[in-house]
């Protein structure tokens, strides 16, 4: 069974997580949607309303799994029996970290991380420009699935 990881802190998900998990569907068998939580960071969303929000928008898709994690993305990938990591790429900038960062998951693991570009349409979303425009009252009714809107 192929299983990815697609690792992040989700707040909120947006159109570009979206993005990238609707068109790895195919390429996996499951695909765990893995929440990481980190004690030092401030969070816009609660750990309960981002995975609300994952779960109610994949509610439908039994491929897609919702868990949460904390520590290294590659123990948690060991630990469920996962080969795979799912990463999105935006832009050069987004490549050159996540290639770093897939280098070395590979040399302390067997762990494979498989890169998705962005759609054209979504490539200039990310959760720390919505939750910018959702702190001054805008608009994201663009760049979100609904059940972000609507909770």
């Amino acid at each position: 069974m192929n299983k990815a990881v697609f690792p992040g802190s989700f707040d909120p998900l947006t159109l570009g997580h979206t993005d990238i998990i609707n068109r790895a569907l195919p390429l996996f068998d499951e695909i765990i949607i893995a929440i990481g939580t980190n004690s030092t960071k401030k969070y816009m969303f609660t750990l309960e309303q981002r995975k609300m929000f994952i779960e109610k928008t994949y509610q439908n898709n039994p491929k897609i799994k919702v868990d949460t994690y904390e520590g290294l993305t590659i123990n948690y990938c060991k630990k469920i029996n996962s080969d795979f990591i799912l990463r999105g790429l935006r832009n050069p900038a987004d490549f050159e970290f996540e290639k770093a960062i897939a280098q070395t998951n590979r040399k302390m693991s067997k762990i494979e991380t498989v890169f998705l570009l962005t759609s054209a349409d979504t490539s200039f979303i990310s959760s720390s420009i919505v939750r910018d425009i959702l702190r001054n009252n805008g608009d994201v009714s663009m760049l979100v699935p609904n059940i972000v809107i609507k909770e």
